[in-house]
C-alpha cells in the first residue's frame, strides 16, 4: 500500500485537540440549553433540486450516488446531495413535520456539512457548525432577532478563545434605503455592496452601475450608507442624516436599534451595528449577524445568520424563523494554526494503576474498575515493567497519578509533585481540576 496522503480541505484533528473541540460543543451545547433549545439532527443529504434552490452555491454541492450506478435510478432533480448548510435541511424538516411542532420552536443543531470550496486557512470542504434558530407559524415576533446575539455572546464567552464582536445589520434598511434613492433592483445592489471588504469601494461602485443601474450618485449614496457604523442605537441618526425616507427604512432602522439597545444592556460592547454587512443568501430578509474574534478579523466572520421569512412555506402557510450559526471548525483551525489553545493532557486518563507482576494484574483491574465506579478516568499499566518504567510511560502521556497496589497498602502519586500518599480505590479523590483536562487559551 502506498504512503497517504491528507486530502486538503479535510481536517482529522489529533487526540488532544479532539479533546479541545469536545470541551468546546460542551460548553456551547449547555449554553444552547440554558436558553431552551432543543437538540435536533437531520440526514446528511438533500434532493438537489432543494439545495440548488437559489443558485448560487450549486458548484459546492457534492453530489452523492453509488459507485455502481443504476442507469434507470434516480437522475436530474430526484439526485442527492451533501447539504452544505443546516439551514435548507431545517427549513425541509419543519415543513415535513410542522403537525408534531410546537410554536415557536426553539432547536439547535451541532452537525457536520460538506460544501466544495476552495480550502485554505479557516475553511474547509468538511466541517462542524453549531446552529440555533427559531421558527413560528405565520408571524414571528422582531424580539427573537435581539436575542440571538445574547444566546450567542454567552456561548463564545464561555470559551476559552480571544473575544468577539457580532456586527449587526438589517435588510431591511438596506433595501429601503436603495428603494428610497431609486434603485429598482436592490437585490443586486445588496449583492455588490456585500463585495466592499473584498473589492473595495471604487470597484463596489462599478459593480453597482454594472449589476443594478445606478448612476454615479446613487452608489455615491449606497456606498455612504455602508460607512456607517456604532457600537449603539445612534447609527440611526446617521442614517437619517442621508435624507433618504421609505417605510421598510424605517421599520429596519427600529428593529436594528432594538437589537442594538438589547445587546448593549445584556453584554456591553457585544454587538456593533456595521450597515455594510448584507450576508450573501438570498432569503434574509431582516436582522442579520456577522462575528469576528479580536485579532483575528482578517479571517472573517466566525459565526453569521439572520432573519428569513420564506424559507419555508408550504401553501398559504409560512414558517419565519431566525437562526445564527457558529462556524466551530472554521473557529478552531484558526485558533489551532496561531497555538492559540491548550490542553493540560493529550488523554483523558487521570489515574495509571501500576502492575506490580503479570499475575497480580486482576488487582490493579480491580483498583481500576473500584476508581472508574466513582468517575475517576483509569487505565491499568500495559505491562509489569519496573515502577521506574510505568512511571515514565505516565508522563509520557500526561497522566498525573500513578497509584501503586501493595500487599501491605495502597500508595497514590502526584507524579507532578512526587508527593505520595496512603489511599484506598473506594474513598480517594483526585482534586477536581485533575478530574479531567483542562483546556485553556494561551493566545486569547
Amino acid at each position: 500500500m502506498s504512503k497517504p496522503t491528507p486530502i486538503s480541505g479535510f481536517p482529522e484533528w489529533t487526540p488532544a485537540q479532539r479533546m479541545i473541540e469536545q470541551s468546546v460543543l460542551d460548553r456551547i451545547r449547555a449554553t444552547f440549553e440554558l436558553y431552551g433549545f432543543a437538540p435536533l439532527e437531520t440526514r446528511s443529504v438533500e434532493p438537489l433540486d432543494q439545495l440548488l434552490r437559489k443558485g448560487e452555491t450549486s458548484k459546492e454541492v457534492y453530489l452523492l450516488r453509488r459507485l455502481q450506478a443504476d442507469a434507470d435510478g434516480p437522475a436530474g432533480d430526484d439526485a442527492l446531495g451533501l447539504h452544505f448548510d443546516l439551514t435548507v435541511p431545517f427549513a425541509r424538516y419543519v415543513l415535513e413535520n410542522a403537525g408534531k411542532l410546537q410554536f415557536p420552536f426553539r432547536r439547535y443543531q451541532i452537525q457536520k456539512v460538506w460544501r466544495g470550496e476552495r480550502p485554505q486557512e479557516g475553511r474547509y470542504r468538511e466541517f462542524l457548525q453549531a446552529d440555533i434558530d427559531i421558527v413560528d407559524r405565520d408571524t414571528l415576533p422582531a424580539h427573537y432577532e435581539a436575542e440571538m446575539p445574547l444566546v450567542i455572546g454567552d456561548a463564545l464567552r464561555a470559551l476559552p478563545i480571544p473575544p468577539v464582536r457580532i456586527q449587526v445589520n438589517n435588510r431591511k434598511i438596506c433595501e429601503g434605503f436603495y428603494r428610497g434613492i431609486g434603485l429598482t433592483d436592490p437585490e443586486a445592489a445588496l449583492r455588490a455592496v456585500d463585495k466592499l471588504d473584498k473589492i473595495g469601494p471604487a470597484k463596489v461602485a462599478e459593480l453597482l452601475a454594472e449589476t443594478a443601474g445606478a448612476s454615479e450618485a446613487q452608489a455615491k449614496a449606497c456606498l455612504a450608507l455602508a460607512e456607517i457604523s456604532a457600537p449603539d442605537a445612534s447609527f440611526a441618526d446617521a442614517v437619517r442624516a442621508l435624507g433618504v425616507s421609505d417605510p421598510l427604512l424605517d421599520e429596519g432602522v427600529a428593529e436594528l436599534t432594538a437589537v442594538v439597545e438589547t445587546a448593549a444592556a445584556h453584554a456591553p460592547g457585544l454587538c456593533v451595528a456595521d450597515l455594510r454587512i448584507a450576508r450573501g443568501l438570498d432569503y434574509y430578509t431582516g436582522t442579520v449577524y456577522e462575528t469576528q474574534m479580536v485579532g483575528y478579523e482578517r479571517f472573517g466572520s466566525i459565526c453569521s445568520g439572520g432573519r428569513y421569512d420564506n424559507l419555508a412555506s408550504s401553501g398559504t402557510v409560512r414558517f419565519p424563523g431566525v437562526g445564527i450559526s457558529i462556524g466551530v471548525t472554521r473557529m478552531l483551525g484558526l485558533l489551532f494554526g496561531a497555538e492559540a489553545l491548550s490542553v493540560s493532557r493529550s488523554v483523558p486518563t487521570c489515574v495509571l494503576v501500576a502492575v506490580t507482576a503479570e499475575e497480580d494484574r486482576a488487582a490493579s483491574d480491580a483498583v481500576a474498575a473500584a476508581l472508574r465506579s466513582r468517575g475517576v478516568p483509569t487505565e491499568v499499566s500495559p505491562s509489569a515493567a519496573k515502577f521506574g518504567k510505568q512511571i515514565r510511560y505516565a508522563e509520557r502521556r500526561g497522566i498525573p497519578y500513578v497509584w501503586f497496589p501493595g500487599a501491605d497498602g495502597d500508595e497514590v502519586k502526584d507524579i507532578r509533585s512526587g508527593e505520595q500518599v496512603a489511599a484506598a480505590a473506594g474513598e480517594w479523590t483526585p482534586p477536581r481540576a485533575d478530574l479531567a483536562p483542562l483546556v485553556a487559551g494561551t493566545g486569547a
